[in-house]
């Protein structure tokens, strides 16, 4: 009697200590989870600034359309084999929320970037990245609507990290044709970051990333048709060639995917924040690969974004 006295007493120990690690480990995930996301959306960020840059170095060589194609086309290789097999298991659950996967693969791979690329024709890469950031202003907006509640920090910090981009905007930055579709690309982007926060979550994130660079290249295909018909094709050069490469493979399979992960961890909203820091990035990129210089304002606005980055991204309140 005693000896099953001990063994239940032990057992009931053993479970009790299982129990208590199980929740340490739990608590520790969920404190590193916003770390992570921070990190995520940081990385999404800095590499995406680089294909600002890459827009507009292509921008008198491979026209808009074609350069979004292959973009689209060397990401969906660099995904498949983790992607593709995913994606065919869960065939049945993406086929259930088709229009949600068209309309994320339409506004966040065949109409956003092919905008941004179109937008590098005439205007310069920091100045891109400065119209960019008022992208996360439209998460918020769109996050709000949607009933999630902000914060009075998070707010704060978002409204300081504006005011910066309304002082790169106001500092001299000569108006051109390229902003206008900047801003629509900055609308498409906002409205793919928000649409992210309701992905089903029985739905695997690189079958996700699969599926929408699949449809988003299908849907590209009449547009690039055209382009060849109308505009010729390109020269495949080192000057082309590689920076297609960093498009693809960096800019749309490694970011997106953290952008997404970041997303899920964080939400629209405060990714976005984070999302600020682009202007900046863009600015040395573009000052240090095109020769473009910034001036006093661009400095005072960037002290300006970097503070609202960490004031907004810092708490949940």
């Amino acid at each position: 009697m005693t000896a099953v006295v001990h063994r239940t007493t032990t057992t009931t120990s053993t479970a009790s200590t299982t129990t208590t690690r199980l929740s340490r480990a739990l608590r520790t995930r969920e404190a590193a989870a916003p770390l992570l996301g921070l990190a995520c959306a940081a990385l999404a960020t800095v590499v995406w600034s680089g294909s600002f840059v890459t827009s507009r170095g292509l921008h008198d060589s491979v026209p808009p359309v074609q350069h979004a194609f292959w973009r689209w086309v060397i990401a969906l290789l660099a995904v498949a084999p983790f992607g593709a097999r995913q994606a065919w298991r869960q065939r049945a659950l993406l086929r259930r929320h088709g229009r949600y996967v068209l309309l994320a693969s339409l506004l966040g791979v065949a109409v956003y970037n092919t905008l941004v690329n179109q937008a590098g024709l005439t205007t310069p890469a920091a100045t891109m990245g400065m119209i960019m950031a008022a992208s996360p202003v439209l998460m918020a907006a769109f996050e709000r609507l949607g009933g999630v509640r902000l914060g009075g920090r998070r707010t704060t910090g978002l409204l300081i990290a504006c005011g910066g981009v309304a002082l790169l905007v106001g500092g001299g930055a000569a108006f051109s044709p390229g902003d206008l579709w900047m801003i629509a690309a900055a609308c498409c982007f906002a409205g793919y970051s928000a649409l992210l926060r309701r992905k089903p979550a029985e739905l695997g994130g690189t079958a996700f990333l699969f599926t929408t660079f699949l449809v988003g290249t299908v849907l590209l295909l009449p547009v690039q048709a055209a382009s060849l018909a109308l505009q010729g094709g390109f020269s495949p050069a080192p000057g082309t060639v590689l920076p297609l490469l960093y498009v693809g493979v960096a800019s749309s399979a490694l970011a997106f995917f953290a952008w997404n992960k970041a997303i899920a961890l964080l939400g629209a909203t405060r990714a976005g924040i984070v999302y600020y820091l682009q202007p900046v990035c863009v600015a040395l990129l573009s000052w240090a690969v095109l020769g473009e210089t910034t001036g006093l304002p661009q400095l005072l606005s960037m002290a300006l974004i970097l503070g609202g980055v960490v004031l907004g991204a810092g708490s949940r309140r």
